[in-house]
């Protein structure tokens, strides 16, 4: 495995471990509100907010990102980018169009 390749891996996992904190700590500020932003069902947001730290570490050391780009939509990413639109009207546009797609399920 070459030096770029452990450099890769180490800061996928610190933006695992980084996530999956930020993730519970919304969770048990408002957990809706939580839900909504991280597009997670309820059955991903009890398991995320039961694990422990050690849980949450060992989750985390995966070499896969844990956390999913939400723009897989053209329309969402081209109005959170559109320079000419203020950035108020570009994230509410963005999240009158997210709260239209999915959360994610476990499965």
């Amino acid at each position: 495995m070459t030096a770029t390749n452990t450099s890769a891996l180490a800061e996928i996992r610190e933006v695992n471990l980084a996530y999956l904190l930020l993730a519970q700590r919304l969770l048990q500020d408002d957990r809706m509100s939580a839900m909504y932003r991280l597009g997670l069902s309820g059955e991903v947001a009890d398991v995320l907010s039961a694990l422990t730290l050690a849980q949450a570490v060992k989750v985390a050391s995966s070499s896969h990102l844990l956390c999913r780009f939400r723009f897989d939509d053209h329309t969402i990413l081209a109005s959170l980018a559109d320079k000419d639109k203020s950035p108020a009207f570009a994230q509410a546009h963005a999240a009158i169009l997210l709260a239209d797609a999915p959360v994610a399920q476990i499965g």
